[in-house]
């Protein structure tokens, strides 16, 4: 992992979203940090639509954001279960985690006094749990943690729901996945953004893809009036590691026909393709061949753009602010460089942009 450049120091930390923070103010009331190699320079976000120019193509991720946490019961300790991804078998990655005290939750040390069913061959202490631990959840639903994800760890687990349909679950008894850093539990609609569409299977994103949180119904009215064009792309992302800062795990995605072929439009033109968030970079960059043509696919992708692999296609990128420990980081090196990335982080510290899902938005262009 990177070497972090800059502190954050924790009173940067958005607590509430902008519309919250004052009288009259509407999601695209952030503040708008933009890079052009190590050139920095400040704005409103309102203000995005004269940084593009006609023929620029802004990807936008359309997944819908879940009320993916809910309280449940492992033997008599409390838990909350966050659903991260449902799996071609019907299972669901999730992960478990204890309640603070405070309204979040915290991972989840050495857990003991659950119930064992199949522990043996099988770590047993870590974040996660272990195999055969039973959770009852609301409404009559019944959980069994199978095994974990990934030989990385035991964060997340497939688990195993009876009783009821998990998308059925989170709409009744589930409510939106927030971290200490927020100041308190926030309606589902404060994390959908604006280009979120439901899916047919009531699947959809753990967490929200915020960077596209600041965009209104009006400013995209705007951008496509000044011929900016839009290429919809659909990541349903899992659960963030909060503490570890993990490398991102497989996820589903799709990119169809008719954005692969706008944005292979774009790029034999004068345009320029820029991802709306690092789901989306992961998206396009998944259904990119190594001639750098994007090709209508959809599954799973498991790819991690870094430096080394660097990006085929994206050539900008419209992104929240990512703490210096974040996975995240790499991919912003690879579409802008190191120097580049190092120069904002340093100027939004020093102008106290605001971080995490509720705060500004960086701009990086070529």
């Amino acid at each position: 992992m990177r070497a972090p450049a800059v502190g954050i120091p924790e009173e940067l930390s958005a607590r509430v979203p902008v519309e919250q923070r004052g009288p009259g103010l509407d999601r695209d009331g952030v503040r708008l940090l933009v890079s052009r190699g190590t050139e920095v320079s400040h704005h409103a976000f309102g203000e995005l639509p004269g940084l593009l120019r006609a023929g620029d193509l802004l990807v936008v991720n359309t997944s819908p954001t879940l009320a993916a946490a809910v309280d449940g019961r492992a033997g008599h300790a409390r838990v909350v279960v966050h659903f991260s991804t449902r799996g071609d078998d019907g299972r669901w990655a999730v992960e478990l985690r204890e309640p603070d005290g405070r309204g979040t939750t915290r991972a989840r040390g050495a857990v003991t006094g659950l119930p064992r069913a199949r522990a043996e061959g099988v770590r047993g202490r870590g974040c996660g749990g272990l195999a055969g631990t039973r959770v009852r959840l609301p409404g009559g639903a019944r959980m069994v943690l199978e095994e974990p994800l990934s030989a990385r760890g035991e964060r997340l687990w497939w688990a195993r729901v009876s009783g009821v349909a998990v998308p059925a679950l989170l709409r009744e008894h589930g409510r939106p996945i927030r971290y200490s850093y927020t100041e308190r539990d926030q309606p589902l609609s404060v994390y959908q953004t604006v280009f979120a569409l439901p899916s047919d299977d009531g699947t959809g994103s753990a967490e929200m893809p915020s960077a596209a949180r600041p965009f209104t119904a009006r400013l995209v009215a705007e951008l496509v009036s000044r011929g900016v064009q839009f290429a919809p792309v659909r990541l349903h992302t899992g659960v963030a590691s909060a503490e570890s800062h993990e490398p991102p795990y497989p996820e589903r995605f799709a990119v169809p026909e008719a954005s692969a072929r706008l944005i292979n439009a774009v790029r034999a033109g004068d345009g320029r393709v820029v991802a709306v968030g690092t789901t989306a970079v992961r998206a396009v960059e998944s259904a990119a061949g190594d001639d750098g043509v994007v090709r209508a696919r959809a599954g799973w992708t498991d790819l991690v753009v870094t430096p080394e692999r660097g990006v085929r296609v994206v050539e900008g990128l419209l992104t929240g602010l990512h703490e210096p420990e974040a996975s995240h980081l790499l991919m912003l090196e690879a579409v802008a460089g190191r120097a580049a990335v190092d120069r904002g982080y340093e100027a939004a510290v020093r102008d106290r942009y605001l971080w995490h899902e509720f705060g500004d938005v960086h701009l990086l262009l070529p």
